[in-house]
């Protein structure tokens, strides 16, 4: 089941007070904690009701109300969307909510998502099974000739991203079907980067074929960021193209890392045309 777990606002919050470093750090934490028992799933922020508005129709014409909007308690400072298998599951994660966040004197609200099963079937609900057949995730597996370990751990240091499994193949019934030689190596690996993953296995000699014609792409807002993560991947390896500022981009690069994988590191920018070539509204 899916959750919305949203952090009222108050006076504070609606003043624009920004959260101290240790607050910071303990959301920090508590996300990570989600992240790792599989809860979380996205989480933001919200600027105070003064930087936006309400749209409210009257007979299908819209006026706009512009903010502060009041009272405080009944906007929304920040929300966390979450997964879990029940509303009690839920409600147990929403329970460890950081106390350094108003010196533990806050609302929370938990809202569980509609699913598509909680609707009558109908012409109007066959239009969202229509829009449904587009996956909730699109993953990338690449495979190694017996790094898989070194190559996945090495890209969590790189992203900052959770190392979710690396699994063996002695670890699994695939072992009585292996040669000896694979039962240290790794049949699954899964690196997960807020929601997406980048999963890899060890392949027996005879099986692996080196990638081609195919790069992992990361995109980044932040451009230091950027480049010190394209300087870290391509350490070792081969520059295709360096990091630099595109038509399309304020820094792009293309380069293959040490173990064999390419990669596209990618600023976005508002202005890229190839982001919204042939887009409709």
């Amino acid at each position: 089941m899916k959750f919305m777990l949203i952090r009222r606002a108050d006076a504070s919050t609606e003043n624009g007070a920004m959260p101290s470093q240790e607050m910071l750090a303990a959301m920090a934490a508590y996300n990570q904690r989600m992240t790792e028992a599989g809860v979380f799933l996205s989480g933001d922020g919200l600027h105070p009701t003064s930087d936006g508005c309400l749209i409210r129709f009257e007979n299908g014409e819209p006026t706009i109300i512009p903010g502060p909007l009041l009272p405080a308690s009944e906007r929304i400072a920040g929300y966390s969307v979450l997964e879990a298998p029940s509303l009690q599951a839920a409600i147990e994660w929403a329970q460890q909510w950081p106390i350094q966040d108003a010196d533990g004197n806050v609302t929370l609200e938990l809202r569980r998502y509609f699913s598509l099963e909680d609707f009558e079937p109908g012409a109007g609900l066959e239009q969202h099974r229509t829009q449904a057949r587009v996956p909730d995730a699109m993953n990338v597996h690449v495979a190694f000739p017996g790094t898989c370990r070194e190559a996945m751990q090495f890209y969590a240091d790189v992203t900052g991203g959770q190392l979710e499994c690396l699994l063996t193949y002695a670890e699994t019934p695939a072992a009585e079907h292996s040669p000896p030689e694979l039962h240290d190596r790794i049949i699954h690996a899964s690196l997960n980067l807020r929601g997406r993953r980048l999963m890899g296995a060890d392949m027996a000699a005879d099986c692996y074929t080196p990638p081609q014609g195919v790069e992992v792409q990361l995109e980044y807002q932040d451009i230091e960021q950027a480049s010190r993560t394209f300087a870290q991947l391509a350490e070792g390896g081969k520059i295709t193209m360096p990091f630099e500022a595109t038509f399309w981009s304020p820094g792009f690069g293309m380069a293959t890392d040490r173990f064999g994988i390419h990669w596209m590191v990618n600023v976005a920018s508002d202005n890229c045309p190839l982001a919204t070539e042939g887009d409709e509204p």
